[in-house]
C-alpha cells in the first residue's frame, strides 16, 4: 500500500520521479542530430580569421568575425549557388548595419539601447509572415544585435580596450564573406551542383503567412520583454547584464511548453559552460610574458574547438550544446578582458533571470488568449 506521497512499487516520492523525468527531458538525446563533418569544417572555417587576427594583434574583433561566420552559415539555404550568395549577401549586409548601430550606441544611455532593441525585435519577429527560414535568420540577427550591445557596453568599461566600430562591422561582413568563398570553393568541388543547406534540421520554408493577430502579438510580446530586459541590464548597470536579454530571446517560442523547456536547457548549458570556462580561466591566472601569451593562444584555440563541438551537437541535445556554445564565448570573452571569476556566476544569474521572464510572460500571454500564435522559432 502507497501513500499520496510515494510512487506506487517502489516508495519513492513523487517528486522524484518528477525531477527525474524532468532532467530526462531536458538531456534528451537524438543520436541522428550529431554532424561531425559540419564541425570540422566550421573549424577549418573559423581558423582563418583566428590566424588573420593573430597576426595584426586584434583578438578583439574575432568574436565578430565568428559570429558573421557561423550565422551565415546558418542562414545559407542551400540549392543553387547564385541563390545561396544573394541570399547570404542580403544577410550579411543586415548584419553589417546592425553591427554598427550595436557597436555605435553601445556606449549610449540605456534608453536609446532599449528603444533599439525594442525595434529590431518587433522587426525581426514580423519576419515569421514571410516564411520560417526567414524568421529564422532574422531570429540570428536579433541575437546578435543584443550581443553586440553587450560586447560594446563591455568595451566602453574597458578603456585599456580600443574598439572601433567600422572595424567590428568589417570583421562581420568579413566573416560572411569567408562563407560565401568557402560555399562558392564546395561548388566547384561538386561540379557546380546545387548543395544542401549547411543546417539542414533548420526549416526551409520561405512561403508567406497572413499577418495575422496572434503573429502580431507574439511579435510585440517578444519586443517588449527584450526592450524590457535589456533596459533593466544597462538601465541597473548589471554586471554582465547582456546575458539577461539574450537568455529571454532565445528561451521565447510561440507556446509555454517549449519556452520551459528551452528555458531549462539554456540554464543547465549556462551553468555547465560557465563552470567549464571557469577552469579553463584557471590556467593563465599567475602567468605573465612569453609563458601567459602562450596560454593565451592555446586557450583561443580550445574555444574553437569547444565551439565545434557545440555545432556538431547541436540538434543531438540543445542543453549540451548551450553549455559549449557557452563555454566557448565566455573563454573569447574573458581572454582579452580579463576579469574575477564572480564573472561567470553573474552570467549563470542573468541566464535564470532572463530565461524565467520568458516563461512568465508566455505563461500570462496563454492566459490572455485561447489561441496562441504558430510562428516556428527552433532554438537558435
Amino acid at each position: 500500500m502507497t501513500t499520496a506521497r510515494t510512487r506506487e512499487g517502489d516508495g519513492k516520492p513523487l517528486h522524484t520521479g518528477t525531477i527525474t523525468a524532468w532532467l530526462s527531458e531536458v538531456f534528451a538525446l537524438k543520436p541522428a542530430g550529431i554532424n561531425w563533418p559540419r564541425a570540422v569544417l566550421f573549424l577549418d572555417v573559423t581558423l582563418v580569421p583566428l590566424l588573420i587576427l593573430w597576426a595584426i594583434g586584434h583578438e578583439e574583433y574575432l568574436l565578430s568575425a565568428l559570429f558573421g561566420t557561423l550565422f551565415a552559415g546558418l542562414a545559407d539555404p542551400g540549392g543553387g549557388y547564385g541563390n545561396r550568395a544573394s541570399r547570404v549577401t542580403v544577410f550579411a549586409l543586415i548584419g553589417a548595419g546592425l553591427t554598427a548601430l550595436g557597436f555605435g550606441i553601445g556606449g549610449s544611455n540605456w534608453g536609446w539601447l532599449a528603444l533599439a532593441a525594442f525595434a529590431v525585435t518587433l522587426v525581426a519577429s514580423l519576419t515569421a509572415a514571410f516564411g520560417a527560414h526567414r524568421f529564422v535568420a532574422a531570429l540570428l540577427l536579433n541575437i546578435w544585435f543584443i550581443i553586440t550591445l553587450g560586447v560594446a557596453y563591455s568595451f566602453h568599461q574597458q578603456p585599456h580596450i580600443t574598439s572601433h566600430s567600422w572595424a567590428q562591422v568589417l570583421a562581420w561582413a568579413g566573416g560572411a564573406a569567408l562563407w560565401i568563398a568557402v560555399t562558392f570553393i564546395g561548388w566547384l568541388i561538386h561540379r557546380r551542383q546545387d548543395r544542401p543547406p549547411l543546417a539542414a534540421e533548420l526549416p526551409g520554408d520561405t512561403s508567406r503567412r497572413t499577418m495575422s493577430r496572434p503573429l502580431i502579438m507574439f511579435a510585440v510580446i517578444r519586443a517588449v520583454v527584450i526592450g524590457g530586459t535589456v533596459a533593466i541590464a544597462f538601465g541597473l548597470n548589471l554586471s554582465h547584464g547582456s546575458w539577461l536579454p539574450i537568455a529571454a530571446i532565445v528561451a521565447m517560442k510561440p507556446s509555454l511548453q517549449q519556452s520551459a523547456l528551452t528555458a531549462a536547457q539554456r540554464l543547465a548549458g549556462a551553468l555547465i559552460g560557465a563552470v567549464a570556462a571557469v577552469l579553463l580561466l584557471l590556467i593563465p591566472a599567475n602567468e605573465q610574458g612569453a609563458t601567459l601569451v602562450a596560454i593565451t593562444r592555446g586557450l583561443e584555440v580550445v574555444a574553437l574547438i569547444v565551439l565545434m563541438h557545440g555545432f556538431a551537437i547541436r540538434f543531438w541535445n540543445y542543453a549540451l550544446y548551450c553549455a559549449a556554445i557557452a563555454a566557448g564565448v565566455l573563454i573569447l570573452l574573458d581572454l582579452p578582458q580579463p576579469s574575477n571569476f564572480s564573472a561567470e556566476g553573474y552570467r549563470v544569474l542573468w541566464t535564470l533571470c532572463g530565461a524565467g521572464a520568458a516563461v512568465i510572460v508566455m505563461f500570462l500571454a496563454g492566459l490572455l488568449t485561447q489561441r496562441p500564435p504558430h510562428p516556428a522559432a527552433p532554438a537558435a
